[in-house]
């Protein structure tokens, strides 16, 4: 009976259990056998393992749910660290709710909001809104958050299988800052049930209670009048949310965690009593380091023309120091900003310089997204006309303002000025390099060294009024 079910029952065709018994009652007859009963086969098939069976008919996928929850990597290990800042889980997810654009008041669909979370202490450490799919971008913007708030990483970051965790420049920016990655298994979002988990408290405790939430949308969509649905009720804008956001963070680690049987603000505080403070991973939230976190091109470098400047994904820059004939024709590391491709980065004479691009009234804050977008466009339309425009910075700038006043990308540049907004918002206003602790190397990187601990800011202005925010229950 039991290999005939493994053979019969436990595959992808998934035959009923009433079609399996009915098969191997003919089966029995023909071998002149006895056949057991429907309830004594129905509980054969109950008591064989479910992870195994599942994986049979269903696949890994839905097989992973049944699989033995380990409680501890090893008897030895916690699987959550010992200690604050020891280890943090990375992800992104979209939010349920409809937002506006700030200005027109069009619906400009659902936002993805990207965490930071301290498994030790639960605490949520960091956060970034964005339109914007999940992208190293979304990345780079957590972990500048972090430390702007807490004036560290995260010793080891835990992310899922995500193309963005296995660029080029996450895994750069981790190692720069000595921060082990660590990746949990694909489609086993229990690996990572701590940032689950809190996917689903803000979804419950805040965004349900917002207007233009998506909440209905999971049920039967054809119940769904107009008269109710999100799209037609939206009322927040991503300016407006994103500030909110940061005031609900903050009341969620200021309640008591179930697990913890305390908040996370007050394990937060208590570990970092017992484990120290560990002053050697401070880091100072500056201009050198948003510079730092910057991505680079392919090269690296870019060689200094006295009379453009460098060029940097086919734009020139420009900063006064190439004129000097110490920098003339040399090879300098430079940096970019994909969310401001109007300024780039050089670094000269032993320090960062901040270069305006030939076209940057045209290019402040357009990202390397929408640059990207246009470069392709332009290269579609030059295929279709047969005509070979050549991809300057100057084409690129004017072809973007051309693109923008077509009605099919209004949507496009829209969700570019509000997500500048937030921008704005959430890298606050660095303190100048020359007030920062370094020492800078010969390699134009630059070494922390031993300082007292930056004054954590806070996550809102408490001057903000906050009676429009709404109330729900933590």
């Amino acid at each position: 009976m039991h290999k005939f079910i493994g053979e019969s029952y436990e595959n992808n065709k998934q035959p009923t259990k009433i079609a399996v018994y009915h098969a191997f009652r003919l089966a029995c007859r023909r071998q002149g056998l006895q056949p057991c009963s429907l309830k004594t086969f129905s509980q054969a098939i109950d008591l064989r393992p479910k992870d195994e069976q599942t994986r049979q008919r269903r696949g890994y996928k839905a097989a992973a749910q049944h699989e033995a929850f380990y409680w501890e990597l090893t008897y030895t290990t916690p699987r959550h660290g010992e200690r604050p800042y020891e280890m943090a889980h990375i992800d992104h997810t979209q939010l349920n709710l409809e937002l506006l654009h700030s200005t027109t008041l069009k619906n400009l669909g659902r936002p993805w909001i990207t965490f930071l979370i301290d498994a030790f202490t639960r605490s949520l450490l960091a956060l970034y809104l964005s339109y914007d799919p999940p992208s190293y971008r979304s990345c780079m913007m957590v972990l500048r958050d972090c430390v702007r708030r807490h004036g560290r990483l995260p010793q080891s970051i835990v992310n899922d299988g995500g193309s963005e965790f296995h660029s080029l420049y996450y895994e750069t920016l981790l190692a720069r800052y000595e921060c082990s990655k660590k990746e949990r298994p694909g489609s086993k979002p229990r690996y990572g049930n701590v940032v689950e988990r809190l996917f689903n408290t803000s979804q419950t405790q805040f965004i349900y209670n917002l207007t233009g939430n998506t909440q209905l949308m999971l049920g039967d969509l054809r119940q769904v009048g107009r008269d109710v649905n999100p799209k037609n009720l939206a009322n927040w804008t991503l300016p407006r949310l994103y500030p909110r956001f940061c005031q609900w963070a903050e009341l969620y680690n200021q309640a008591e965690h179930g697990t913890l049987g305390q908040s996370p603000q007050e394990a937060l505080a208590a570990g970092l009593a017992v484990a120290g403070k560990r002053q050697h991973r401070m880091l100072p939230y500056n201009r050198d380091f948003i510079v730092d976190t910057m991505p680079t091109t392919k090269k690296g470098t870019a060689k200094v023309d006295p009379n453009r400047g460098i060029r940097l994904n086919y734009i020139y820059y420009w900063h006064d120091t190439f004129r000097q004939p110490a920098t003339v024709q040399q090879q300098v590391p430079v940096r970019y900003d994909p969310l401001n491709m109007g300024l780039a980065y050089a670094y000269v004479q032993g320090h960062w310089v901040q270069c305006i691009s030939e076209h940057y009234a045209r290019l402040n804050g357009r990202s390397e997204k929408v640059l990207k977008l246009a470069a392709a466009e332009m290269r579609a339309r030059n295929r279709r006309h047969t005509r070979q425009l050549p991809l300057t910075g100057r084409w690129l700038a004017e072809f973007i303002e051309e693109l923008e006043q077509e009605e099919q990308n209004f949507d496009l540049f829209w969700r570019e000025a509000d997500n500048q907004q937030v921008v704005m918002m959430a890298e606050g206003n660095p303190s100048s390099p020359q007030t920062d602790h370094r020492t800078t190397t010969k390699t134009g990187l630059t070494n922390v060294v031993e300082q007292d601990e930056p004054v954590q800011p806070k996550m809102t202005d408490e001057s903000e009024a906050i009676e429009a925010f709404p109330v729900f229950t933590l």
